[in-house]
Order: structure tokens, then sequence, then C-alpha cells
């Protein structure tokens, strides 16, 4: 995808990152004028009937939460989760077992079930 590109009314501004099951890119919101993060499923995996129910089981579940700690869910649009854009260095090698115990803290504070 290029920094040309579109999705409905969201025009990519650059890539973030990628993974296994897709790419992750900035794009902006031309309705609302903000920055946004979309992740795009892989054409591959978006013609597989299966896994794109997970992603948007994955868009359901994440749109469910609602805690500081988690990217806000804006929507789904051409096997793209829009989301909240968070701004933030990227987590370069292991981290300190003190510091992977917070992360796992707050992951949990943030879980539906938490008490």
């Amino acid at each position: 995808m290029s920094p040309q590109s579109s999705i409905a009314h969201y025009k990519i501004t650059s890539k973030l990152g990628e993974g296994g099951m897709g790419a992750v890119y900035r794009a902006t919101d031309t309705k609302l004028n903000r920055d946004v993060a979309i992740k795009v499923l892989l054409l591959a995996f978006a013609e597989d009937a299966a896994r794109m129910a997970r992603f948007e089981r994955e868009a359901q579940v994440l749109a469910s939460l609602n805690h500081p700690n988690i990217a806000a869910i804006y929507g789904i649009e051409q096997n793209a989760i829009v989301m909240e854009l968070v701004e933030g260095a990227d987590r370069a090698g292991p981290v300190p077992i003190d510091t992977a115990i917070e992360y796992a803290r707050q992951i949990a504070a943030a879980s539906p079930t938490a008490a």
C-alpha cells in the first residue's frame, strides 16, 4: 500500500509496521480531520473466511474494551480495522522482568472481567 492509497475516507500517509496477518498504517480520517492507525489484513487472509471471521472477532473484542491503555476501535473498513493512533516509541529488545510485570498488570486491569 502506498502513501497515495485510501481505504474508505482514510488517506494512508505512512507504514508503521507489519506482522504475520497484515500491516499497520498511519492514515488521515478526511471526514473528522484526525490521524488514525489502520490494521490491514493481508489479501491472502482476507480471502479466507475463517481468518476474516477471526479478524472481525478481534475488532469486536477490542471495541468492547474501554481503557486508557487500549487503543479505541473506530470501525472496520475493507478488510481493515480503523483505530486510535497512539504515538510512542517502539519497544526494542527484551524488557526487564519488573517492566514486563507492570505491563501485564496494566493489561489485566483493562480486562472487562477485572475488578
